[in-house]
């Protein structure tokens, strides 16, 4: 149980090894960009779900539309701020590029593609998130760093 426990932390706090410092510094400034405006444009609006946000997420079909209007907010503002920071980077971040799959293929799918632009936008910054990790200017590096073997 213990080594599983521990093979979760790596993967959480896992990311690939990036040895250049202007490659790292290019991810942390794309981190700090993606997440803050994601979590501030879009998140934050999102907290509490409103009547109306919650009657979008019940016509897409799912169960319980408060408890998914509260994750897709919680995603878009928790989920974004870690990835900003660097914190179980890979989680948060395809936990917000599930939000947004769903926004640009359920919510947005008969608009025009003006309209589902900006989802798919963030789904290729958030996917690309979750493949790479945080990179050595991340909590994610300091808390791997405490517990490799």
């Amino acid at each position: 149980m213990e080594n599983l426990l521990s093979k979760f932390k790596l993967f959480l706090f896992s990311g690939e090894t990036i040895s250049s410092n202007l490659a790292n510094g290019c991810l942390l400034i794309a981190r700090f960009g993606l997440g803050g405006m994601m979590a501030f444009a879009h998140g934050l609006g999102k907290l509490p779900p409103s009547e109306g946000f919650i009657a979008a997420v019940s016509a897409l079909g799912f169960p319980l539309p408060v408890l998914f209007a509260w994750v897709a907010g919680l995603s878009e503002f928790v989920g974004s701020l870690a990835v900003s920071l660097g914190i179980a980077t890979r989680l948060s971040a395809l936990m917000v590029s599930v939000t947004m799959l769903v926004a640009a293929f359920g919510r947005h799918f008969s608009d025009p593609f003006e309209k589902k632009e900006m989802a798919l936008v963030y789904l290729c910054g958030f996917l690309l998130c979750a493949a790479v990790g945080s990179g050595r200017y991340s909590i994610d590096y300091f808390l791997r760093k405490r517990i490799e073997p």
